[in-house]
């Protein structure tokens, strides 16, 4: 379980518990903890370490570190060349309710008409790479400088207490001007959709280590009796099977980095989500209602990562793992 910060982390994360998340955001870009290894690269368990360093702190920076570090990657396995500077989002969520319209203009750009919905991050943002569908239905995808007319960012749609420092908004596009990022499908069909897919489940387990960590302390600093050693136990076993699962993961996707990772980012999702939903029960048991009601950051801790775990799709993630595994002759070699 050892999730420590890379190069250039420290100082960036030690402001987050008392200094503002754009602040820290706009550290992290700078202090050259990034850009974070490709996934796919050679590297992707490196780069997964440093995702889940960050949200080991704070999953609120890291779901918006792992939004900026997704954009980088997706510009380079598009060949579009290097991102502008400045901190990015990835805004690709779909609900019927907002859809974005990409119209062409004559100069090769885009005119985005329409609203965005669940755009983490988005006062605090300086671009992001958005999802939308051009006149003939096809999904594509736009990199647009969110400083400029024609960018509306909203102030509601957020009630929830976990997560609410990314202030996830909906953001109207009235004509904003944007620059196509590969052709239309390409976000969806290129290799990089499922890795970092896979990537984000790294942040929840870095949010679990971060609450298992905190158990860890807290019965250091006493004499447990069996029933919480008991619970610590249980938090190990939880963690480790799925670190194991997220490095076995790396390898194969690295091995393997131009073929389909559907399957392993499906089955390293949920079994993650089932590890910090172990995790988050335990830490309670263990713990009591004083830590949870005295420990801001880990009071926030746990009122955070379950909410970021919603972007699991549920048992339809397991039927559709289950349907890729119909395909394969022995899915469960040791």
């Amino acid at each position: 379980m050892n999730a420590r910060p890379g190069f250039g982390m420290d100082d960036a994360l030690a402001g987050t518990e008392h200094g503002s998340l754009a602040r820290a955001l706009q550290a992290l870009v700078a202090a050259g903890a990034e850009p974070l290894p490709l996934p796919g690269g050679g590297q992707t368990l490196e780069r997964w370490r440093r995702l889940a360093a960050v949200a080991g702190r704070d999953l609120s920076l890291a779901k918006l570190y792992e939004g900026h570090t997704d954009a980088l990657a997706i510009h380079e396995e598009l060949g579009c060349g290097p991102a502008r500077a400045g901190a990015w989002g990835t805004w690709c969520a779909e609900p019927p309710q907002a859809r974005l319209s990409m119209l062409p203009r004559s100069d090769g750009r885009l005119r985005l008409r329409g609203r965005k919905a669940w755009c983490s991050g988005a006062a605090l943002l300086d671009h992001a790479l958005v999802s939308g569908w051009n006149a003939a239905g096809e999904p594509c995808l736009a990199a647009v400088d969110l400083r400029q007319p024609g960018v509306q960012i909203g102030n509601e749609g957020w009630a929830a207490v976990g997560m609410a420092d990314t202030c996830s908004v909906d953001v109207l596009f009235d004509d904003a001007l944007a620059t196509p990022v590969g052709p239309p499908h390409a976000y969806v069909r290129r290799p990089g959709f499922w890795h970092g897919g896979a990537g984000i489940a790294a942040c929840w387990w870095g949010g679990a280590v971060g609450i298992g960590r905190a158990v860890q302390t807290a019965l250091a600093q006493r004499e447990p009796d069996a029933h919480q050693r008991a619970h610590l136990g249980a938090i190990d076993v939880a963690l480790g099977a799925c670190a194991a699962l997220l490095r076995e993961a790396a390898a194969w996707i690295d091995r393997h980095p131009a073929q389909d990772a559907q399957a392993w980012a499906l089955r390293v999702r949920l079994a993650v989500e089932r590890g910090a939903d172990d995790v988050l029960r335990h830490a309670g048991r263990a713990l009591g209602a004083g830590p949870l009601c005295k420990q801001r950051a880990l009071a926030r801790a746990m009122a955070d990562l379950p909410i970021f775990m919603r972007q699991s799709h549920a048992e339809r993630d397991l039927a559709a793992l289950g349907r890729a595994l119909e395909r394969e002759a022995d899915p469960w070699p040791l």
